[in-house]
């Protein structure tokens, strides 16, 4: 059984220059957003120290893997304690770019949108809706919230007063490319986009897709696999 000290490397001592984006695995970047989550319920908890056998084995995941994830960044473990838990939060917020409040908007105030901006986790997780815009003349001018719902005329001059950099894009599927597009000339540099649609936005911004319907999906065929091996298993 590896020992706390395992997490402690010290050829990981040397300073190296960070890693470029492009190059880190984006399995990589998904789990570093686990690893925070379950610090900080372990901290809420009081715990102040972790090793990676425990913050691996909460997640299904071997010490090996999240000394490999870790270390990509650079060296985080102290030799006799593993991790200190809050010194471990701050620098994987620091690499996700969590380290400062980020403003965003919504474009679409329909079901997704209305469901969005009231969640108050957001802020917390250092994301601030500060803007919900839609083209709809009916909705325009109405209140969600404490937020009322902007014509996308006004998106270009919001963007720049209210420093938005991340776009939440939660229209119709035809109506994806053209918000996409808005909101880049208008100074956004990262979407979030809802619509069950793929983005061309080339270099000109990040793009993170969320598609419920691939999601349930990838739910419904690991369930019928999962019915199938226990149908199998009757069976013999």
């Amino acid at each position: 059984m590896p020992s706390r000290d395992a997490d402690w490397d010290p050829t990981e001592r040397a300073k190296r220059d960070p890693p470029q984006r492009g190059k880190i695995p984006e399995p990589t970047i998904r789990r570093l957003s686990l690893y925070l989550r379950e610090l900080r319920e372990r901290e809420e908890t009081g715990q102040t120290t972790m090793s990676s056998k425990q913050l691996g084995e909460a997640l299904g995941l071997t010490d090996a893997q999240v000394r490999k994830d870790l270390a990509v960044f650079g060296q985080f473990g102290h030799p006799g304690v593993g991790y200190r838990t809050g010194e471990l939060i701050e620098r994987i917020r620091k690499i996700l770019g969590k380290d400062h409040q980020w403003n965003a908007c919504i474009v679409g105030a329909g079901n997704i949108g209305r469901a969005l901006l009231p969640y108050g986790r957001f802020r917390r997780d250092g994301f601030d809706l500060v803007a919900i815009f839609d083209r709809d003349p009916t909705v325009v001018g109405t209140s969600i919230g404490d937020h009322r719902v902007r014509p996308l005329e006004d998106l270009p001059s919001l963007v720049k007063s209210r420093e938005i950099k991340i776009g939440i894009i939660a229209v119709p599927a035809e109506a994806a490319q053209e918000t996409a597009n808005r909101l880049i000339e208008a100074g956004v540099i990262g979407l979030l986009n809802f619509a069950p649609r793929r983005l061309d936005v080339g270099q000109r911004a990040s793009v993170v897709n969320v598609d419920f319907s691939v999601a349930l999906e990838q739910l419904a065929f690991q369930i019928s696999l999962g019915h199938r091996g226990s149908t199998n298993a009757t069976k013999s």
